[in-house]
């Protein structure tokens, strides 16, 4: 049997507004999604990895979650749970996705509900429910729940999953590099999975209402919720993000951004129109750091980086690579961004941002010079002009020859070593 990984490379290389599950206007694919999801896969190896895991037959996950649904929780069945059982087959139905999927409720009291993608091609798929759901919801936001759940199997969202937590399993150090990519991917996926939900139901106020609780855990009519007041206090928190307050770091985006995404995507009389608000709504999930500073610190690295890289008129791909590996700290797309600190004047940047920095945060100058010290060292070569914007960088951020000396003579014996290239 294929693992059900085998697909994902031709899967990426679909174009995913093509495929048959699209019973609306618009197709639930989010462009930025599919190409970060390609480039995780590529980067991680994904078609040798798999090919190493077919053979190795090492993969136990396919038993493990079967063993625990099948002992665990209780299975939907035609025959046990009818109306549910239809339920779920009549979203699978409408959202024209044909794979094998076992249905499962589990009795727990969290508001929850997941799923799992099969490994070996034609085994089933695993959706499961939680019971406190059924005590909270509706038929019609079940379907909602139903059919986001769905959305993750057909987005091959969970496959991906399996590949990153196989090379990267738990307490394994994620590079800094693809952390916040692999936060990102999983943010539009659910997002994605989202589109899925709506397209089950086609009611957006249903939505909006399962958003608000799984979010709260509340039955809003219990609590004379209208639904123009769930949208008005959504309107409000989405302020705060927008306006650079907040950030969504975890790995589903935060409900003020599900909600106005979906909005988004029932509404929008054009694809042009929905994809501005989207790239508005996607913008605060590109944000890494949350302040100011933050923002400083990240032109320092690149305009600085830049500037002692140039020196000697070539930038070596050892330095790139430092100043990019510093950079992925503060910015998802550190090439992106250093490309376009490169088109405008880099020395302007960088005397703004020591000035803003420092103004700021008097305390970062150690950092900076230790910063600009590493690149230097990153090629393996030490070039006399290299030293000498050095002892210029630190005379003047307040730093004696003496103390930027020391600095230099530690980070040596630290880290240098010499090139292969100087030995031979």
């Amino acid at each position: 049997m294929e693992n059900n990984l085998n697909n994902l490379q031709e899967w990426f290389k679909k174009y995913k507004g093509n495929d048959s599950n699209d019973t609306d206007r618009f197709s639930a694919f989010i462009e930025m999604e599919k190409q970060i999801g390609e480039q995780i896969y590529n980067a991680l190896q994904g078609s040798v990895v798999e090919e190493v895991l077919r053979k190795t037959k090492v993969s136990s996950a396919d038993t493990y979650w079967r063993s625990t649904m099948e002992g665990h929780s209780l299975k939907v069945e035609k025959e046990l749970l009818s109306d549910f059982y239809d339920l779920c087959h009549e979203v699978k139905s409408r959202l024209k996705f044909d794979e094998k999927v076992d249905f499962y409720i589990t009795g727990d009291s969290s508001v929850n509900a997941f799923s799992v993608a099969a490994e070996n091609e034609g085994e089933p798929h695993i959706v499961n429910i939680n019971s406190a759901l059924f005590g909270l919801m509706s038929s019609d936001e079940l379907r909602f729940v139903v059919g986001h759940e769905l959305g993750h199997l057909i987005n091959k969202d969970t496959a991906l999953a399996r590949l990153i937590n196989f090379v990267f399993p738990p307490n394994a150090a994620v590079p800094v590099t693809l952390q916040y990519k692999i936060r990102l991917h999983e943010q539009l996926a659910e997002l994605v999975a989202d589109r899925y939900g709506y397209m089950a139901v086609g009611n957006l106020d249903v939505c909006v209402t399962a958003f608000f609780k799984l979010a709260s855990g509340l039955d809003l009519s219990k609590m004379n919720v209208s639904i123009d007041a769930l949208i008005a206090d959504n309107n409000r928190r989405l302020d705060f993000f927008l306006n650079d307050n907040g950030v969504s770091r975890a790995s589903h985006p935060v409900n003020p951004i599900r909600v106005q995404a979906l909005n988004l995507f029932a509404t929008a009389n054009s694809k042009a129109e929905l994809d501005k608000g989207m790239d508005e709504l996607i913008s605060i999930l590109l944000k890494v750091g949350s302040s100011e500073l933050d923002e400083y610190t990240a032109r320092f690295i690149a305009s600085a980086g830049l500037l002692v890289a140039n020196l000697d008129g070539q930038i070596y791909k050892e330095e790139a690579e430092q100043v990019i590996q510093s950079l992925a700290g503060l910015k998802i797309f550190p090439r992106k961004y250093l490309d376009e600190i490169a088109q405008g004047n880099v020395m302007d940047i960088f005397n703004e941002t020591v000035g803003k920095i420092l103004e700021i945060n008097p305390s970062m100058r150690d950092s900076m010079l230790d910063y600009l010290i590493h690149i230097v060292l990153s090629d393996k070569i030490i070039a006399k002009e290299e030293v000498d914007l050095l002892y210029r960088f630190g005379s003047g951020i307040g730093f004696s020859d003496i103390e930027v000396a020391t600095a230099i003579a530690g980070a040596i014996q630290r880290c240098y070593v010499p090139s292969l290239d100087a030995i031979c």
